[in-house]
């Protein structure tokens, strides 16, 4: 059987180390899922995340009536961060989408409240599901595409590139706190080892006045010339 013909030289055979990368990156852009619950009669279940600044967040949220029950389902939605802005509030919340974009790295918290009496007998749980993405995941690569009027392989390498942007993003954040937190922990050492030094002085000042004021006192008694 004839041999295969070497590569030409200078155009290196591809293999397969340089589509690692772009293979976990692909792996890394998939879907998110939505989170479901149950949620009681008269109860308060609240969801925590931590976003970074300028940051894309949108949510769709869907809140299902008790089995059985002949009312509907009756919660209230608020989205507020750390410092009680309210981003998003709905009343009555059956089904709905919300957008909004950060304005700083702060803990945000989606807080479901429900309005249905308790009763005498069991109320059945009400089913909510909420689907919340942030990022690359929140971006509308499809509107982006038709605006543009971008190619498949375009809008892919545009989400490749947003997602390498973004976890580029995070590790200068992971430094920048890595350093915050190494600037606290030399901070606090230098102030022990001020603090240990000044208490060694007031123990060794302590001592010394306790010797002389003993000496004093024996020579007072006449127990010591």
């Amino acid at each position: 059987l004839p041999l295969p013909p070497p590569p030409l030289p200078g155009r290196p055979r591809l293999g397969r180390a340089p589509l690692l990368p772009l293979l976990l990156l692909l792996l890394l852009v998939g879907p998110a899922r939505p989170i479901s619950f149950q949620l009681p009669g008269k109860a308060r279940k609240c969801l925590r995340e931590e976003i970074h600044r300028d940051t894309l967040v949108t949510g769709e949220y869907e809140i299902g009536a008790p089995p059985g029950s002949s009312t509907g389902p009756s919660a209230n939605l608020k989205i507020t961060d750390s410092a009680g802005h309210i981003l998003y509030a709905k009343e009555d919340a059956t089904k709905g989408k919300f957008a909004f974009t950060t304005e700083d790295y702060d803990m945000f918290e989606a807080c479901f409240e429900s309005k249905l009496p308790v009763g005498t007998g069991r109320m059945p749980d009400q089913l909510v599901t909420l689907d919340m993405k942030h990022g690359v995941e929140a971006k509308n690569y499809e509107e982006i595409a038709k605006v543009e009027k971008l190619k498949p392989l375009e809008v892919e390498l545009r989400r490749l590139e947003d997602l390498s942007e973004s976890i580029v993003n995070d590790f200068a954040y992971m430094k920048k706190r890595e350093e915050e937190m190494r600037d606290t922990n030399e901070s606090t050492n230098t102030r022990v080892l001020y603090f240990s030094i000044f208490s060694m002085c007031c123990l060794i000042g302590l001592a010394t006045w306790q010797v002389f004021y003993l000496r004093r006192f024996f020579k007072a008694k006449k127990l010591i010339e």
